[in-house]
């Protein structure tokens, strides 16, 4: 309910201050599972992101948010949880691995899922390597992936600022992927690496971006929020 509510407020909102151009619409299935796997330049990804589908998108929020205490901490509670939002550990190791789960629960019940594969911000809006997450989750569920490209988002709200700045932005929507070929090889990390790389290149091509083959690096000073 919240989700649709800020759907009929913000997102005009959004429209109006920013005037962000979509290509692609018509990529994003209008039923049935599907993850939206888009590259990661600012905070601001997500509102632009939910532009793009009037279908409730499930992102995830990092495990903090869930469990925050007195009043800030259960009114983000609250808020991530009517938004429909999914908690992930980003501890590392099989507490990650298992916070896919959910994630994985979205999907089964048809539904959108939109994914950060590099994990964090990229600190200098050049595109990093992919996590496997996105991968582990396309071929454990059979669901599609649609790369998704944004553009400009950093300028809207640089990390570090909290106050957005008007700015030019677009988002561009790729071609469903389709990764049936590789079912019951979900465990396979050769097939995983594969999967996630095509994933990046995909988002590459529609960003422009220039790519790095390794992991960005999370900011450590507390300011960075959901991936």
């Amino acid at each position: 309910m919240l989700y649709k509510t800020l759907q009929w407020t913000a997102a005009p909102t959004i429209k109006l201050v920013w005037r962000p151009w979509i290509d692609g619409r018509e990529n994003i299935p209008e039923t049935g599972p599907v993850i939206l796997a888009s590259n990661h330049l600012s905070v601001a990804d997500h509102y632009f992101l939910g532009l793009t589908t009037k279908r409730h998108i499930a992102t995830m929020a990092k495990i903090e948010y869930f469990t925050g205490a007195g009043v800030k901490g259960k009114l983000i509670s609250k808020t991530v949880k009517a938004l429909g939002q999914v908690a992930v550990d980003r501890s590392g190791g099989r507490k990650s691995a298992a916070s896919l789960e959910p994630s994985m629960k979205v999907l089964e019940k048809g539904r959108v899922f939109a994914i950060f594969p590099e994990g964090t911000r990229s600190p200098d809006g050049r595109l990093y390597r992919g996590k496997p997450g996105v991968a582990r989750l396309a071929l454990a569920t059979g669901a599609p992936v649609v790369p998704v490209g944004m553009i400009g988002t950093e300028k809207v709200l640089p990390i570090g600022e909290s106050r957005p700045r008007v700015a030019p932005v677009g988002v561009r929507i790729g071609k469903l992927l389709d990764f049936s070929r590789y079912e019951g090889m979900e465990n396979d990390r050769v097939i995983i690496r594969a999967v996630t790389d095509e994933i990046m290149d995909s988002i590459r091509q529609l960003t422009g971006q220039e790519y790095v083959d390794k992991y960005a690096k999370r900011d450590r000073s507390g300011k960075e929020e959901s991936d």
